[in-house]
């Protein structure tokens, strides 16, 4: 297993030359914007309607139903929006990393192939 200090050092290619860091976390970074777009278009609001509705099921269950529009109800609630938010946005980024570094990945593959030919040619 790698260290985490080997993410950081330039990596060697097959032919033996200095590959950037950044150059391998650019289709991640691509990938976790994608996602996080996504999330703004598809998701924004049913992370925010059902982290409020968990907020309204914890304020129930601490200070008891009938909820009164109270200050620290509402906080509760606000507190599961965020929640909510936090959690599905942070989903949708990690997924979009990963199908972007995924994608990175096998679009990369063929190039090197071609190249390393090249290079014994």
């Amino acid at each position: 297993m790698a260290s985490p200090l080997h993410y950081l050092l330039p990596s060697t290619n097959l032919d033996g030359t200095q590959e950037n860091t950044m150059n391998r976390k650019t289709p991640s970074i691509v990938g976790a914007a994608v996602g996080l777009a996504l999330f703004l278009a598809i998701a924004l609001l049913p992370a925010l309607l059902y982290g409020g509705y968990a907020g309204v099921m914890l304020a129930g269950g601490i200070f008891g139903t009938p909820v009164a529009p109270t200050f620290a109800v509402q906080a509760l609630i606000i507190f599961g929006m965020v929640m909510g938010v936090t959690g599905v946005g942070a989903l949708f980024a990690v997924g979009g990393a990963v199908a972007g570094a995924a994608v990175g990945v096998l679009a990369e593959t063929p190039a090197r192939k071609a190249a390393a030919q090249a290079t014994k040619a």
